[in-house]
């Protein structure tokens, strides 16, 4: 979280995705409802370039994925973005693969918790997105599918093969990536693709009961933990201590950790600052 601002103003319309905030919440909806939230290449830049901005933010704590109407997100769009890579170069086609990339690398490296309310489909890139948040909260008509070698390209798409087996371990994504077929909520939550389990069109309000629950917390202190999960994630056990022992040092200086002492001794609820 930088305060230092460069030139370009913040962007206050979004032309391909739907942004709201209230009180350090964001909800990112894709709203593609009549092709089941379909992505285009406006939308995979959309979700690139504002999450570099919330990231430059202070004021955003926690951050719901959601999608209008039937489903999350059917994944790319079949004739806006297939189509049209069949027209392309390679680097072109570098260039578009490299951005759907962009868009999970900042997912999982911004400094809020990302919460995915999923119902309905989540298919291809779809799911992906929904992998990359830290929690994905889901009803019971949610239904995944990582459908990339169903159209003749790897399994391993957008990050999935690195993702995927730390979520639900090798065996699990294995079958998920090479076969490509759906798992439905129940499956999803059974093998951990799934953090919650609602109601049936219960997702989005827990998703953003979730948020609001982040959001009330020590902002911090959960950057850094997401920090840590995904830097730690391929390093030695001694390199991993010694980064915990530095972010602590670094957070035990800070007001949050001095603030919780104080309600603690005063016999309050903590007044976090997210410092």
């Amino acid at each position: 979280m930088s305060p230092f601002p460069s030139s370009a103003p913040r962007t206050e319309q979004w032309r391909h995705i739907r942004l709201t905030r209230h009180d350090g919440v964001a909800t990112v909806t894709l709203d593609r409802p009549g092709k089941l939230n379909a992505l285009t290449f406006g939308a995979y830049a959309d979700l690139r370039d504002l999450l570099a901005e919330l990231s430059r933010e202070r004021s955003v704590r926690a951050l719901v994925l959601a999608g209008e109407g039937r489903g999350f997100c059917s994944g790319g769009d079949v004739d806006d973005i297939i189509g049209a890579t069949l027209a392309m170069d390679t680097a072109q086609l570098l260039d578009f693969n490299r951005m759907t990339g962009q868009v999970v690398r900042a997912l999982r490296e911004c400094p809020f918790p990302v919460i995915a309310a999923v119902h309905g489909v989540a298919a291809g890139a779809g799911a992906v997105i929904a992998l990359a948040a830290d929690f994905r909260v889901a009803d019971p008509t949610a239904r995944f599918s990582f459908l990339f070698t169903k159209v003749g390209l790897s399994g391993g798409d957008m990050g999935a093969a690195y993702l995927l087996p730390r979520v639900v371990g090798l065996g699990h994504a294995t079958r998920l990536l090479m076969l490509g077929e759906p798992v439905g909520a129940t499956e999803a939550e059974r093998i951990g693709l799934i953090s919650e389990l609602t109601e049936e069109g219960q997702a989005q309000k827990a998703a953003a009961d979730l948020a609001r629950r982040l959001a009330d917390g020590p902002a911090l202190a959960h950057a850094q933990t997401k920090a840590l999960l995904t830097a730690e994630l391929d390093m030695p056990l001694a390199a991993s201590v010694e980064l915990d022992a530095a972010t602590q040092a670094l957070l035990m200086n800070g007001e949050d950790y001095a603030e919780f002492h104080a309600a603690f001794t005063e016999k309050r609820p903590p007044n976090w600052q997210g410092r």
